[in-house]
C-alpha cells in the first residue's frame, strides 16, 4: 500500500513539472509585468503540492514584480492568485489576509465579475473559519447579482454555500437553503458535481436529523452524479462523506468501499487534506471492522500525510508572521491617531476636575476641616502615583539605554576579530604594535560591559515582577537566548527593531520567533506570540 501511494505521487509530481517546465518557458519569453506575474503565480500553484519552497520563491517574485510595476491591478492580481494557492494549501488566515487586500482594489468600484468572484471567495472563506456574520453580507450581494445576471449556476451554488454556513448551527435552514438550489439544477443535465454537493449535504442534514434512510437516499443520488463528473477534490469530499455516513451507523465495509474510492480520486494530490480525511477513515473503518493488520497499514499512511502536512505548515507560518508583523504595524498607527484624539479629551475632562476641585476648595475650606484633609491625602495619591509612574519611565529608559550598550559591545566584538585577522596579514611590526595596543583598549572596554544582559534583566524584572519566574514554570526548557526574546517581545518592540538592538539579521530574529512559538507550544494555534507573553 504505501509503494503504491508513493507511486501515485511521482505520478502526479512528474506531471506537474511537466506543466512547470511549459510554463518556465512562457516566463523567458513574455515581455508584459503582468503576464509575468501571473504566470510565476501559476508555477507556484503548480508546485505547491510537489515543493512547497520553490513555490514560495515564485510567489516572492511575483510579489518583486507587482512592486516593478507600481500598479493597483497587479498588485490585486497578485493578493487574488496568491490567496487561492494558500486557500487550496488550508492555509484560511493567510488566504484571508490577501484576498482583503485584493479586495481593496474592487471595493469601491462598479460591479464586475471579477469584484463578484472576490466577494464569493470572501464569503465562503468567512464561513468556513465560522464567521457566519461576516459571511452572509458577501452572499447576499453575490445572491443579488446572480439574480441580476439570470445566472442559475451561481445562484444555485450561491444558496448551496449559505446553507453550509448553518448546517452546525440551524440544520433546518440549511436543509431550506440545499433544497432550493436543488430546485434550480435537478432538472439540468449539466452541473453534476453541485448536484453531487447538495445531495450529499442534504445527506448529511437528513443523518443530523436522524433520518437514516432519507440520507442514505441522498448520499446514493450523490454518488450517482459524482461517479463520471468532477474533479479529484471534489469527487474526494463526497465519497469521504458517503464513508464518514456508513462509519457512524457501523457499516464498516461500506464505509471502506467510499473511502477507497476517495483515496483513488485524490492520487493526484496525495498530500492534501481531503486524502488525509480519505486514509483516516480508512484506518478507523478497519478498526472498526476488527482488520487491524489493514488498519495499522493506512494509520501509517495517514500518519505520513499528516507529517508532510505540518512540516508545509511550518513554512506556511513565515508568512503568517510577515502579515502579521505588517498588520501589527498599521494597527500602531491606528491606536496612536486614537490615542492623540483621546489625550485632547482628557486634557480637557482634566482641566474641568482641577477647576472644579479648586472651588470646591474655596467654598468648604472653612466649613468643614475634615473634607481638607481628605482632599489633601487625595492629592498625596495622585502625586504618589505620579512618582510611581516617573519611575517606571526611569526603568524602561534604563532598559533601553542598557539593550544600546549590549548592541554597542557586540559591534566592539566583531571589530576585535576584523583586527584580529587583519594582525595576522600584517608584516611591519610597528602595524602589529598598533593593533595590539587598539585591541588590548577595545577588550578593557568589552570587559566592562561584559555584564550588560545581567543589568538588562535586573532593570526588566523591577518593572516586569516575576515574568521569568511565571514563564520558565510553565516553559522550564527555554534557555537564556530564550528568555531574552521573550524579554524584547514583552517590551512590545518589533522584529525590525530587536535586530536592530541586538545587532542580528531581520530573518535571524523571524526564526527566533517561530522557534520560540514552537517551544511554547504555539506553532498549531492562531494566538499570537506577543498577547501570549502579555499574559505572564
Amino acid at each position: 500500500m504505501k509503494r503504491l501511494f508513493l507511486l501515485f505521487f511521482l505520478t502526479s509530481f512528474c506531471y506537474a513539472q511537466d506543466r512547470v517546465d511549459v510554463l518556465l518557458d512562457s516566463l523567458t519569453l513574455v515581455k508584459d509585468t503582468g503576464k509575468e506575474l501571473l504566470i510565476s503565480l501559476e508555477i507556484a500553484d503548480e508546485l505547491k503540492e510537489s515543493d512547497w519552497e520553490r513555490a514560495l520563491h515564485y510567489i516572492e517574485y511575483a510579489e518583486e514584480l507587482a512592486d516593478k510595476s507600481d500598479s493597483d491591478k497587479d498588485f490585486s492580481d497578485y493578493y487574488r492568485k496568491t490567496a487561492e494557492i494558500y486557500y487550496k494549501k488550508d492555509a484560511l488566515d493567510v488566504a484571508l489576509e490577501y484576498y482583503l487586500r485584493a479586495y481593496d482594489y474592487y471595493e469601491n468600484k462598479d460591479e464586475t465579475f471579477e469584484k463578484y468572484t472576490l466577494e464569493n471567495s470572501l464569503a465562503i472563506l468567512y464561513g468556513r473559519i465560522d464567521k457566519r456574520e461576516k459571511a452572509l453580507p458577501f452572499f447576499r450581494r453575490i445572491y443579488k447579482y446572480a439574480k441580476k445576471e439570470n445566472d442559475s449556476f451561481l445562484l444555485a451554488k450561491t444558496l448551496n454555500n449559505l446553507g453550509t454556513i448553518y448546517i452546525n448551527e440551524d440544520v433546518d435552514s440549511a436543509m431550506y437553503y440545499y433544497n432550493r438550489s436543488l430546485e434550480i439544477v435537478k432538472n439540468s443535465d449539466e452541473n453534476n458535481p453541485l448536484k453531487a454537493f447538495l445531495y450529499a449535504n442534504l445527506g448529511r442534514g437528513y443523518f443530523m436529523k436522524d433520518s437514516i434512510e432519507l440520507a442514505r437516499q441522498k448520499f446514493d443520488l450523490a454518488k450517482k452524479f459524482i461517479e463520471n463528473d468532477g474533479d479529484a477534490r471534489q469527487k474526494g469530499w463526497v465519497y469521504n462523506s458517503i464513508s464518514r455516513f456508513y462509519f457512524y451507523t457501523n457499516q464498516a465495509d461500506s464505509a471502506i468501499v467510499y473511502a477507497k474510492k476517495a483515496n483513488d480520486a485524490l492520487k493526484e494530490i496525495p498530500y492534501s487534506f481531503e486524502n488525509q480525511d480519505a486514509v483516516n477513515l480508512l484506518y478507523k473503518a478497519y478498526v472498526l471492522n476488527e482488520d487491524y493488520k489493514n488498519a495499522a497499514t493506512y494509520f501509517q499512511v495517514y500518519d505520513d500525510i499528516r507529517d508532510s502536512l505540518n512540516i508545509e505548515e511550518k513554512a506556511v507560518n513565515i508568512e503568517k508572521l510577515k502579515l502579521a508583523q505588517e498588520y501589527k504595524t498599521k494597527d500602531e498607527i491606528r491606536q496612536l491617531k486614537e490615542s492623540k484624539q483621546r489625550f485632547k479629551f482628557y486634557l480637557l475632562g482634566l482641566g474641568l476636575i482641577i477647576l472644579l476641585l479648586i472651588l470646591a476648595i474655596l467654598l468648604n475650606r472653612y466649613r468643614n476641616r475634615l473634607q481638607k484633609t481628605r482632599l489633601e491625602k487625595d492629592l498625596l495619591f495622585s502625586k504618589r502615583k505620579e512618582l510611581d509612574a516617573n519611575l517606571e519611565l526611569k526603568n524602561k529608559e534604563l532598559i533601553s539605554k542598557a539593550m544600546m550598550e549590549i548592541h554597542r559591545a557586540e559591534i566592539i566584538q566583531e571589530i576585535l576579530n576584523d583586527l584580529k585577522h587583519i594582525k595576522l596579514k600584517a608584516i611591519k611590526k610597528e602595524t602589529q604594535q598598533a593593533i595590539d595596543f587598539i585591541l588590548k583598549r577595545l577588550e578593557k572596554e568589552t570587559s566592562a560591559s561584559s555584564n550588560m544582559w545581567e543589568e538588562f534583566e535586573v532593570s526588566f524584572e523591577q518593572v516586569h515582577e516575576s515574568f521569568y519566574k511565571k514563564l520558565l514554570s510553565k516553559h522550564p526548557d527555554l534557555t537564556s537566548r530564550d528568555l531574552r526574546l521573550a524579554a524584547l517581545l514583552k517590551l512590545n518592540l518589533s522584529t525590525k527593531e530587536i535586530a536592530q538592538l541586538t545587532g542580528q539579521s531581520f530573518k535571524s530574529v523571524e526564526n527566533a520567533r517561530t522557534r520560540l512559538r514552537k517551544k511554547l507550544d504555539l506553532t498549531n494555534t492562531t494566538t499570537d506570540l506577543v498577547q501570549y507573553l502579555f499574559k505572564f
